[in-house]
């Protein structure tokens, strides 16, 4: 495997965690009333413990067995639908030449980190993690990654 399928899969993973604290935080979500979704979750977040002695295989394999609970059980997004919050979100000030907003999200606070993101308002404290428990972190997105 190259140095490229690497960061792919560890890319992909990360987007699966996210994926999966996005389903933990829904009130009504489909892994609170089907039995084998629940199931798979707790199997998914039990693999992400930091105590937990789990090989990116076993996640792989845990998030793929989530993914096919989850269109079993009538969730046409399945896993990766769940990353889809906030597509096309336009910002006060986007139009305006010269000048360019200054976005806060929330991130993973976890020791595992996701790439799950919240937008975070300044007098509002962030999210909390559906996997960690805690507050997410806030931080202030960059147009540049570089910056």
């Amino acid at each position: 495997m190259t140095a490229s399928d690497m960061a792919y899969e560890e890319r992909r993973r990360a987007d699966s965690i996210a994926a999966l604290c996005a389903l933990l935080a829904e009130r009504n979500g489909l892994w609170r009333t089907d039995s084998d979704v629940a199931r798979a979750t707790e199997r998914a977040r039990d693999l992400l413990d930091p105590d937990s002695t789990a090989d990116p295989d076993q996640l792989d394999a845990a998030f793929g067995e989530l993914d096919e609970a989850l269109l079993r059980g009538g969730d046409a997004r399945g896993l990766g639908g769940h990353l889809r919050v906030g597509a096309g979100q336009q910002y006060p000030g986007q139009a305006i030449p010269g000048v360019h907003p200054m976005i806060k999200v929330a991130l993973c606070p976890g020791t595992v980190l996701c790439t799950r993101r919240e937008p975070a308002k300044d007098l509002r404290p962030a999210p909390p993690c559906a996997l960690n428990g805690g507050r997410m972190r806030k931080e202030r997105l960059r147009r540049d990654p570089t910056a």
